[in-house]
């Protein structure tokens, strides 16, 4: 095993809150997170990644909400005929 070194950072309050989250959400602890982050620079050379949570923008939050509320859905068609031909109006 590796010999260990501790490594002490300040950072906002707020903003560490908010990162705990995300690592957490990941399965990741602060410290397994800045050792993937530490070992990944070193191979890479610099920042190497993007790690993150996709949050959706307004307009998905709205499409998803009305497809779970079966709102501004589409028309239904009983045959690909009738698809085409209201494609094609």
């Amino acid at each position: 095993m590796a010999n260990t070194s501790n490594l002490n950072i300040r950072v906002d309050e707020e903003l560490k809150r908010k990162a705990e989250a995300i690592f957490s959400e990941l399965g990741l602890n602060m410290s397994t997170a800045m050792n993937i982050f530490l070992r990944y620079s070193v191979r890479y050379g610099g920042i190497p990644f993007d790690l993150r949570i996709e949050k959706p923008n307004t307009e998905t939050i709205a499409a998803i909400d009305d497809v779970n509320n079966n709102r501004n859905m589409s028309k239904t068609f009983d045959s690909v005929s009738a698809l085409m031909d209201d494609l094609n109006a």
